[in-house]
């Protein structure tokens, strides 16, 4: 039942209930025929409920709703056509769209990912030739008959370079190399007595904390300092001989002796890293 139907359908079952009231309380009806009267009521207001259900219904199944074509006007008609039109339209518009950025933004990103993927699997196989577009056969040769004649004057392989374009030193043989030069081999002076005349104790202070002590004599060269840290495992190249107070590089040269770099007497030394500004 419909939320329509409902209140008046109370409304009559009540109406029909004071009326019965009423007429039985003005008459000399008895209990019997009350009851029968109040049977009858009650069957009456089933089949008016049953009657109101059943309405919606059999309207919808008698009286089928026409199709909106029918009912529509020719505006509504023609606001429709508008409607479908627009809609094609901005379909069509965001079809261009998306067809565009496939096709500028999209395909060209795919492009490189796949060229990009292509050169670093010829990188990993050795085959870089591969991605080049190469030269069809016979492609530039000469034609004149000076060219031709010129050419029965080369050998077989400058032809052949001549043909292909490439760089005459493609064919070269291998460059000659420079001969290694003279490994120096390093030799300490022997070690002094330690009763010996210009005896000196030196002791280098080394990086991993380890300390070594040797005997020199204040005429030697002041370079076994450095040959003595090379021999150490520590390259010239790299580390250096520093005082430790004032902390600067000891002078070691060829000419100097112990003596002139001012080491007279026993002494400590560190081996520190050479600054890459000053190298």
């Amino acid at each position: 039942m419909s939320a329509v139907s409902k209140p008046y359908a109370s409304l009559c079952a009540v109406a029909i209930l004071f009326a019965c009231c009423m007429s039985w309380k003005h008459s000399i009806v008895g209990v019997r025929d009350a009851l029968l009267l109040a049977g009858r009521t009650f069957l009456l207001l089933c089949s008016i409920t049953f009657a109101l259900y059943l309405y919606p219904r059999m309207k919808v199944v008698l009286f089928p709703p026409t199709s909106q074509e029918e009912t529509e006007g020719p505006e509504d008609a023609e606001a429709r056509l508008k409607q479908d039109i627009a809609r094609l339209e901005q379909q069509e518009k965001l079809n261009n769209k998306a067809s565009h950025y496939q096709e500028n933004v999209q395909k060209p990103k795919q492009e490189a990912r796949l060229k990009k993927k292509e050169e670093k699997f010829y990188a990993m196989t050795g085959e870089t030739w591969k991605l080049t577009e190469g030269q069809q056969l016979g492609e530039g040769e000469l034609d004149d008959q000076e060219d031709i004649e010129e050419q029965e004057e080369l050998t077989a392989q400058q032809r052949a370079i001549r043909r292909r374009k490439l760089p005459a030193m493609a064919f070269q043989g291998p460059a000659k190399k420079d001969p290694p030069l003279a490994k120096r081999v390093i030799v300490l002076p022997d070690e002094p007595p330690v009763d010996a005349e210009g005896v000196v104790n030196v002791a280098l202070r080394c990086l991993s904390g380890r300390i070594l002590k040797r005997r020199f004599l204040k005429s030697h060269p002041s370079t076994v300092l450095v040959d003595w840290m090379f021999k150490s495992g520590y390259h010239p190249a790299v580390y250096a001989i520093c005082e430790p107070y004032p902390r600067r590089p000891l002078q070691t040269e060829e000419h100097l002796t112990l003596a002139d770099v001012g080491i007279v007497r026993n002494s400590v030394l560190n081996v520190e890293e050479k600054d890459p500004s000053t190298t």
